[in-house]
C-alpha cells in the first residue's frame, strides 16, 4: 500500500509539461539501462543478429554469450541458464510484453528464430524489482524495430545445408520519406511506417551419431527428428501528431516437430507448437516527459501427440516516464496480468497485479544511482516487496579511455507456476514464491582508438530459496519448495578491435566460472546442481577487406553432472564453426551479400544432455537479396 500511495503522489507531483515535435523522438523505445545501473547488460549488434537470422535463440545465446542453453538435440527443447539457475528463473519479454507461458513459466529458445527479431538483449542477475515475475537468474529482451523515413524496403533470404535445412524468409517495409505539409499537427512529421517479415524454417536432422545404448557403439542415423517452422511478423506504427505516437507488433507463428527420442529408445513423439502474440503501445510525448499505455495478448498451443493445453495471457500496463530537473529520471506504473490455462488435466486461471517505480540519480558527472521498488501480488497474496539498488561510477578515464565500477544489490522472485499449483494430480496450491537475493560487483573499461577495447569483469553472488522441485510422493509426483540455492561465480566479457593494413580485426572473448550449489541435500558437502557446467567460454576471431569477412568461433562447455550426487558426469566439449561472407555484390540499387558456414568444424562427437544426439559437421549457404 506505501508503495501504490507512492506511485500516485510521483504523478501528481510532475504533471505532464508542455509539449515538443515528435521528429525528434520518432520511436520511442526506452534504452534498458536507463533504470539498470550496477547490473550487466550485454545487447547483440546488427551484424551479429544478421548473421544468426537463419538460426534460433538458443543457438545465439550458447555461441555468444555467457549463458548456458540446455538442449535436447537439434532443433529439440532448449531452455537457458543464467548464472546456473532454471529456465524458469529466466523472464523473456518481446516488445515490453513477457511471453514465458504461465503453464510452464519457461520459453522454448529453439523456436524462436532470430529472423524475427530486430533487437535482443540480455540482462544478468536478479532484478525483479525492474522486470518483475521470473528474472531471478536474468532476463531477455527481444524487440522489433518501426523505421520512419525510409522509403521502401524489401529483402528475400534463402538459406540451405546439410540434414535437409532449408529456410526462406522474406520481409518488405515502407515508411514515408518526405513530411506532410499543411495537415495541422501532422506538419513537418514522417507518420507513417511498416514492416513484415515471413519465414519458413525446415530441417530433416537426418545426422549420423554413435549410439552410446548399443553394444560396439555403432554409428546410425537419426530419422525422427524433422521440423518446420512458419511465421509472420507484422510492425506498425504512427505518428498521430507531433506529441503522441501508436505502435503495434503481432507475432504468428507455429512449429511442427518430431520429438528426437533419447539414445536407446524407439519413441515417435511428435508436438506442435502455435503462438500468437500482439502487442498495441500508445505514446504521449512531453518535453521531458513520455506517458506509455501498452495492451497485449499471448495464446500458446502445444499439441503433443495428440494431447492439447492452451494458455492465454492478457496484459494492460501503464506507465509514465519523466526527468525532474537535470539530474533525476524517474518512472512509475502499473502492470496487470490475467492468465488462463487449458490444459489435459485441469482448467484454470489467475490474475497478477504489479506496482513499480524506478529512480535515477545523476549524483554526479561520473555518478548514477538508481533506485527500483516493485509490488506483486496475485490471487493467492502477495509476493515480498521487492527492493532494487545500483550504481555506476566511472571512477577513472581520460578522452579515449574509462573505467566504470558498477555494483547492484535486488531481490527476485518467481510464482508458482500453473502447472506447479493446479496439474491433477499432484499439484500444490499451498506453494509459495521463489525468492531470491543477488549482488554483483564489476568492472567496465572502454577504449577508442586504432586499437580498441570493451572489457568486462563481474563477481556476482546469488541466494535461492523456496526453490520449487517436483519429487514423488508414493505413486504421485508433487512439486515442493524445498531447495535451497547457492550461485556464485566471475564472469569476463572483452571485445578488442583493431587494424593492420587494409584488415580489420576484432577478436570477442567470454569465459564464466559458476558455482551453483544445492545446500538442502548435503549442507557440508553441497554438489553443484545437475546439467550446470561451473566452466563455459566461447570466442569469435574475425577479419575483413573491402567487403569481405572471414570469421573463426568456437564455444567451450565444461563437465556437468547428470544428476543429484555428481554420481555421473558428462565429459565437456568444445565446438568450432567458421564462415566467409561477401557483401559487394551489387547490380544497379540491389545487393546480393553471400555467407558460407561451416558448424562443428572439427566434426565432434558430443551431448548437451545426456544419451542426447547432436549433429556433427555440417555446411550452411545463405544469399540474401536486398533491394
Amino acid at each position: 500500500m506505501t508503495l501504490l500511495l507512492w506511485v500516485f503522489s510521483v504523478f501528481a507531483f510532475s504533471a505532464p509539461q508542455d509539449t515538443v515535435a515528435l521528429e525528434q523522438v520518432e520511436v520511442y523505445a526506452p534504452a534498458l539501462e536507463r533504470f539498470a545501473q550496477g547490473q550487466k547488460v550485454f545487447t547483440f549488434q546488427p551484424e551479429a543478429l544478421s548473421a544468426y537470422s537463419a538460426r534460433s535463440l538458443g543457438d545465439l545465446l550458447q555461441e555468444k554469450s555467457p549463458v548456458f542453453v540446455r538442449q535436447y538435440g537439434a532443433g529439440m527443447l532448449a531452455s537457458p541458464s543464467f548464472r546456473g539457475t532454471s529456465a524458469g528463473h529466466t523472464a523473456i519479454f518481446w516488445n515490453g510484453l513477457p511471453i514465458n507461458s504461465p503453464s510452464l513459466g519457461q520459453s522454448d529458445l529453439s523456436i524462436l528464430p532470430v529472423e524475427a527479431m530486430d533487437e535482443v538483449q540480455l540482462q544478468f542477475g536478479s532484478s525483479g524489482a525492474l522486470f518483475g515475475n521470473e528474472a531471478i537468474g536474468g532476463s531477455v529482451h527481444l524487440g522489433t524495430q518501426s523505421d520512419f523515413g525510409a522509403g521502401f524496403q524489401g529483402k528475400f533470404s534463402q538459406t540451405f545445408g546439410s540434414f535437409g535445412l532449408f529456410n526462406s524468409a522474406v520481409s518488405t517495409g515502407f515508411s514515408s520519406k518526405k513530411t506532410l505539409q499543411g495537415f495541422g499537427t501532422l506538419g513537418g512529421l514522417k507518420v507513417f511506417s511498416a514492416k513484415t517479415r515471413l519465414y519458413r524454417q525446415f530441417a530433416d536432422n537426418d545426422f549420423a551419431y554413435r549410439d552410446l545404448s548399443q553394444a560396439g557403439i555403432p554409428e546410425i542415423r537419426e530419422d525422427h527428428a524433422q521440423v518446420e517452422q512458419i511465421g509472420w511478423v507484422q510492425d506498425l506504427a504512427w505518428n498521430l501528431s507531433e506529441k503522441s505516437q501508436l505502435k503495434g507488433a503481432f507475432w504468428w507463428q507455429k512449429s511442427n516437430r518430431e520429438i528426437q527420442p533419447p539414445m536407446g529408445s524407439n519413441t515417435q513423439d511428435s508436438q506442435s507448437d502455435e503462438s500468437i502474440r500482439a502487442v498495441l503501445d500508445y505514446y504521449r510525448f512531453g518535453r521531458q516527459s513520455v506517458w506509455n499505455l501498452k495492451a497485449g495478448f499471448v495464446q500458446d498451443e502445444l499439441v503433443f501427440n495428440e494431447t492439447r493445453n492452451q494458455t492465454r495471457q492478457y496484459s494492460l500496463a501503464t506507465d509514465y516516464d519523466f526527468e525532474y530537473g537535470t539530474d533525476w529520471k524517474l518512472k512509475a506504473g502499473v502492470r496487470a496480468t490475467f492468465a488462463e490455462g487449458d490444459l489435459s488435466t485441469y482448467s484454470a486461471d489467475d490474475q497478477r497485479y504489479e506496482f513499480y517505480q524506478s529512480a535515477n540519480w545523476q549524483a554526479a558527472e561520473d555518478l548514477a544511482l538508481s533506485l527500483n521498488l516493485r509490488q506483486f501480488a496475485y490471487q493467492d497474496g502477495f509476493a515480498p516487496f521487492l527492493p532494487g539498488i545500483g550504481m555506476d561510477w566511472g571512477f577513472w578515464g581520460n578522452e579515449k579511455q574509462q573505467v566504470l565500477l558498477k555494483a547492484s544489490l535486488g531481490k527476485g522472485f518467481k510464482v508458482p507456476t500453473l502447472n506447479d499449483r493446479f496439474w491433477e494430480p499432484g499439484g500444490n496450491p499451498d506453494l509459495l514464491p521463489e525468492e531470491s537475493l543477488n549482488w554483483e560487483l564489476g568492472l567496465h573499461w572502454t577504449k577508442e582508438g586504432a586499437f580498441s577495447w570493451d572489457q568486462s569483469l563481474t563477481y556476482y553472488r546469488m541466494q535461492v530459496d523456496n526453490w520449487i522441485i517436483w519429487l514423488p510422493m508414493g505413486s504421485v509426483w508433487t512439486p515442493q519448495n524445498i531447495r535451497e540455492v547457492r550461485n556464485q561465480g566471475v564472469e569476463y566479457q572483452g571485445k578488442t578491435g583493431w587494424k593492420i593494413g587494409n584488415w580489420n580485426w576484432d577478436l570477442a572473448l567470454s569465459y564464466t566460472y559458476s558455482q551453483a550449489l544445492d545446500l538442502t541435500t548435503e549442507p557440508s558437502n553441497p554438489q553443484q546442481l545437475p546439467y550446470t557446467p561451473e566452466h563455459q567460454a566461447n570466442g569469435n576471431l574475425s577479419a575483413g577487406i573491402g567487403g569481405l569477412a572471414l570469421n573463426l568461433g568456437s564455444f567451450f562447455v565444461g563437465q556437468r553432472a547428470i544428476g543429484t550426487g555428481n554420481a555421473r558426469i558428462m565429459d565437456s566439449y568444445q565446438i568450432w564453426n567458421a564462415g566467409l561472407a561477401f557483401s559487394k555484390l551489387k547490380w544497379g540499387n540491389t545487393s546480393f551479400p553471400l555467407s558460407f558456414q561451416v558448424l562443428n568444424l572439427l566434426d565432434k562427437d558430443y551431448q548437451v544432455l545426456y544419451l542426447r544426439a547432436m549433429p556433427g559437421r555440417s555446411y550452411q549457404f545463405n544469399l540474401t537479396i536486398h533491394l
